[in-house]
């Protein structure tokens, strides 16, 4: 099958309607539209952390999906501190410290649903440089192309790290099998993944996180995007 598409969207269309016919999918559903859940979601989690420098870090940046939901877990399990954005960027970072959170509450620590219970606020000036960080995503190719569900958050987060002075790290992701595709185009704005693990096996891709973009493309953000996601109102605030 040549799943070599012309934009984002039709990449993301043929993923959420694989997953969605073959019953690959779990729940919320539909996939369609979401960073979407996957059956082996678990497994893929722990592919990931076989490999560096996601197996040694000691703090994370995790996206607040579903499908990651068991990387925050398995990081927490292994002492991680656990950094997490808020949906949408409405509420800035927040952390789970593996060093609050009960051992037999983990689980439901990581889900976003129980953030208001076991994590706290962290302001931008006391983000720490990060070991390592995790996406989500629609679909991604071998070489670490990626397309999210189409919002841009993922690229903000990491864009608003950057103008904070925090050097680039390696980004990696957790997708089904059937979310590697053959070829995707990319923006200015991408940063590469530098390895995704899928529930059958995990890789380096060989991208190098210094060619991630070093800030934010203001051109891009419009007076209800600052209005919407304090963060970058404050980081535009620092700046003039």
């Amino acid at each position: 099958m040549n799943t070599a598409f012309p934009d984002k969207q039709s990449a993301r269309e043929h993923v959420w309607e694989r997953l969605d016919q073959e019953k690959l999918a779990a729940y919320p559903f539909p996939p369609k539209g979401r960073i979407p859940n996957f059956k082996g979601a678990k497994d893929a989690a722990a592919n990931l952390f076989t490999l560096e420098p996601w197996a040694s870090a000691k703090r994370i940046k995790v996206n607040p999906d579903s499908p990651q939901r068991f990387v925050r877990a398995e990081a927490l399990r292994r002492g991680m501190e656990v950094y997490v954005a808020t949906p949408k960027l409405a509420g800035g970072f927040m952390l789970l410290d593996p060093a609050r959170i009960p051992v037999d509450a983990i689980y439901k620590a990581s889900a976003r649903a129980n953030w208001p219970q076991y994590a706290v606020p962290i302001a931008l000036d006391d983000l720490p440089h990060m070991d390592a960080i995790v996406a989500g995503s629609v679909a991604v190719t071998k070489d670490g192309r990626r397309a999210g569900k189409g919002a841009g958050y993922s690229d903000l987060e990491f864009a608003i790290l950057r103008e904070l002075g925090h050097p680039p790290c390696p980004v990696a992701t957790t997708v089904h099998d059937v979310q590697v595709i053959d070829s995707v185009p990319t923006e200015a704005i991408d940063q590469r993944l530098a390895a995704i693990a899928t529930p059958t096996k995990a890789w380096l891709t060989g991208a190098d996180p210094a060619d991630a973009p070093s800030g934010i493309d203001w051109s891009r953000i419009d007076d209800a995007a600052l209005k919407a996601m304090p963060p970058l109102q404050d980081i535009r605030n620092r700046n003039n």
